[in-house]
C-alpha cells in the first residue's frame, strides 16, 4: 500500500516494510553464506544449518537490541517493552530467511534435487537482494539510473557468494 506522498505505507499489514530493513537485507545474505558453508551436504543438513543460524544470529539481534535501548533509555525503559520491541525491530532476518527455508524444504522433502535447492535459493536470494535494493533506493530517488544501480549493488552480495560458492567450495 502506498501512501498520500507515493511512498509506502508503514501501517500496512504488508511484509514488505520488514523487508525494507538493514535486518531483512542481512538475514539474505547471512542465509545465503550458510547455503555456501554448508551447500556441500544434503538440503536437511543446509536447511539445519540455516535454521539454527538465523535463529541464534535473530535472539542475539535482539538481545543486544534490547539491551542498547535499556542502556539509552538510562533505565527508563522497560526490559519487556524493550525486548518487544527490539524483536520486531529484528523481525525482518526471520522474514528474509521463509522464501530460501522453504526452497531448501523442497531438496529436503525430495520434490526437487538436493544441489538444485542449494543453488536455487541462492540465485533467488540474490533477486530477492536486487528487488529489495530497486524499491529501497525507489524510495528515496525514484530515478531509473539510482534504482538501477541500488539493485546491482544489492544484487552484488548474493552474486559474490554465488561465485564464492562456484569456484571455492567445490
Amino acid at each position: 500500500m502506498t501512501g498520500a506522498d507515493g511512498g509506502l505505507d508503514e501501517s500496512s499489514p504488508s511484509v514488505l516494510p520488514i523487508l525494507m530493513t538493514e535486518e531483512a537485507i542481512y538475514g539474505l545474505i547471512l542465509v545465503s553464506g550458510m547455503i555456501v558453508v554448508a551447500g556441500k551436504g544434503a538440503s536437511l543438513a543446509v536447511l539445519v544449518t540455516v535454521v539454527v543460524t538465523v535463529l541464534v544470529f535473530y535472539a542475539a539481534h535482539v538481545y543486544a537490541g534490547a539491551v542498547a535501548r535499556l542502556a539509552e533509555s538510562g533505565g527508563k525503559a522497560s526490559p519487556a517493552a524493550s525486548l518487544a520491541f527490539a524483536a520486531r525491530e529484528s523481525s525482518g532476518l526471520l522474514v528474509a530467511s521463509v522464501v530460501p527455508v522453504v526452497i531448501l524444504l523442497l531438496g529436503t522433502s525430495h520434490v526437487i534435487p538436493d544441489v538444485v535447492a542449494n543453488w536455487a535459493a541462492l540465485i533467488v536470494n540474490t533477486i530477492m537482494l536486487a528487488v529489495l535494493g530497486w524499491i529501497a533506493v525507489g524510495r528515496w530517488r525514484p530515478r531509473f539510473a539510482a534504482r538501477l544501480l541500488g539493485a546491482l549493488i544489492a544484487g552484488s552480495f548474493g552474486v559474490i557468494l554465488i561465485l564464492l560458492k562456484a569456484f571455492v567450495t567445490h
